[in-house]
């Protein structure tokens, strides 16, 4: 039977999901290590279905400030991810980056912008990865935008792409943790339902 809604994914495909989310987190800490030259470890991510608005309210709410990078998938699996932090993790990584002592997201410069674009592009880069590594699909991405706004404004974005094929998303939440602070990251991953019957069948599971 095909998916039609992702609130239709049960528990085994909440697994899958998981282990995705596990691989993905584990590749990216490892790539921001390297960035970063520090030391970066992850927590087990924690992966839920949720609706637009829900999405907010784990963001925050629709008023929080963040910091966002979308992405578009094409190939043989094609939807929608996007990358989140709040406003604050995004300028300090930007700082340590780029060795400045203050950022401003609201207002990035040229050269801010491509740094976070570079740093958004490697984070869902390891995640896609994870997806094509465990399926055996190949997977391509188109340049990351990225945007910083109001959670609710950033949220419009992946709503209007996709709201066609579902009014949910999956949402993978991860703590990323260096010797001095723990700091949330969130990836939207929006399939379209299709691309998601194709994973879940290349992985032996089906509903």
């Amino acid at each position: 039977m095909a998916i039609r809604d992702l609130g239709q994914l049960n528990a085994m495909h909440l697994d899958v999901l998981r282990e995705i989310g596990n691989i993905g987190a584990g590749n990216a800490a490892t790539a921001l290590a390297q960035m970063l030259n520090r030391e970066i470890g992850v927590t087990t991510p924690s992966v839920r279905i949720l609706d637009i608005a829900e999405a907010g309210e784990a963001l925050g709410g629709p008023e929080t400030p963040a910091a966002a990078i979308l992405v578009e998938l094409y190939g043989q699996i094609s939807g929608v991810m996007m990358f989140v932090v709040n406003k604050s993790t995004a300028e300090a990584l930007l700082e340590r980056l780029l060795g400045k002592s203050r950022v401003d997201c609201l207002h990035l410069s040229e050269m801010e912008r491509s740094a976070f674009s570079e740093l958004g592009n490697i984070m869902v880069g390891s995640y896609t990865r994870a997806i094509a590594s465990l399926s055996g699909l190949k997977i391509k991405m188109t340049v990351p935008a990225v945007t910083c706004d109001m959670v609710g404004s950033l949220l419009t974005v992946p709503a209007a792409e996709m709201g066609a094929d579902s009014d949910k998303i999956i949402f993978i939440e991860d703590d990323f943790i260096n010797p001095n602070r723990a700091v949330s990251a969130n990836m939207m991953l929006i399939p379209r339902l299709e691309s998601l019957d194709k994973l879940m069948d290349s992985l032996g599971i089906s509903l």
